[in-house]
């Protein structure tokens, strides 16, 4: 049977959440991916069987960076073994690391695909927008200067739609595919944060971080808002701004 679950985590302690390889042997880093499938090899197959391999694969919805954090990520796996959904959600989440939980664990249909079944993403990145610092900002990126919501909003609309985002993707990404559809893209300022929403069938690596520091660019310089249109007709990474540190970004949702 297809099983599924949504999967919360910090991500500031993992090199990224899925299992990396390099010329075809595995990374040995710690990851998201990796201690999901050691706790389900576990609870499913049984310490002895596990021996330090792991029966039970996994498939997410989609990678994210290290320091990336989720609310939200899908992950499927099959087994032949009956799991009773709350029974097992509890064990599994009583022996993961304490950065790492799982909710909504139920049965799929085997069609269903975490990854190539999603049909949007929704990422927040947030970061404080005050001059001094304060005990508790944790790792969060704080910007001195006064972020003017509606020039960053205006920067944003620019975004909307079907678009070649090959200007915000990593330098170093093999896909070749660059095409984005972004539903929305939206600021707004909570207490001494500014928040940054964007909802898109799908995400180009590091484009989020990319397209934040974008921003910063244009309201750091005082640029046009049209700035951003520039940028994304250019088709030119070297003409958008720096990709902004993964503290502060989260995956909030996946939908199907």
């Amino acid at each position: 049977m297809r099983y599924a679950f949504k999967v919360q985590y910090i991500g500031k302690n993992y090199a990224g959440s899925q299992i990396q390889f390099k010329n075809g042997e595995q990374i040995e880093s710690p990851t998201v991916q990796g201690e999901l499938e050691k706790a389900l090899s576990t609870l499913i197959c049984g310490r002895d069987a596990v021996n330090n391999k792991r029966p039970i694969k996994t498939v997410f919805s989609g990678r994210t960076d290290r320091g990336v954090n989720s609310l939200g990520q899908v992950v499927h796996f099959d087994t032949d073994k009956t799991i009773v959904a709350s029974e097992f959600m509890y064990h599994l989440n009583e022996i993961l690391p304490k950065d790492i939980s799982v909710t909504d664990l139920k049965v799929v249909d085997e069609r269903f695909h975490a990854q190539k079944s999603a049909k949007r993403r929704h990422y927040r990145f947030e970061f404080i927008n005050r001059k001094c610092k304060n005990a508790f900002d944790g790792d969060l990126m704080r910007i001195k200067y006064e972020i003017r919501l509606q020039r960053m909003q205006e920067s944003l609309d620019y975004l909307k739609g079907e678009h070649d985002f090959s200007s915000f993707k990593s330098s170093g990404t093999l896909n070749p595919s660059t095409v984005c559809f972004i539903e929305n893209a939206e600021c707004r300022r909570v207490g001494d944060r500014i928040v940054i929403d964007i909802t898109g069938n799908r995400f180009l690596y590091n484009m989020v971080r990319t397209i934040v520091g974008t921003l910063l660019e244009i309201e750091g310089h005082n640029l046009p808002s049209s700035h951003m249109k520039d940028v994304l007709d250019a088709k030119d990474r070297r003409k958008a701004g720096a990709t902004v540190s993964p503290y502060g970004l989260t995956l909030i949702e996946v939908q199907y």
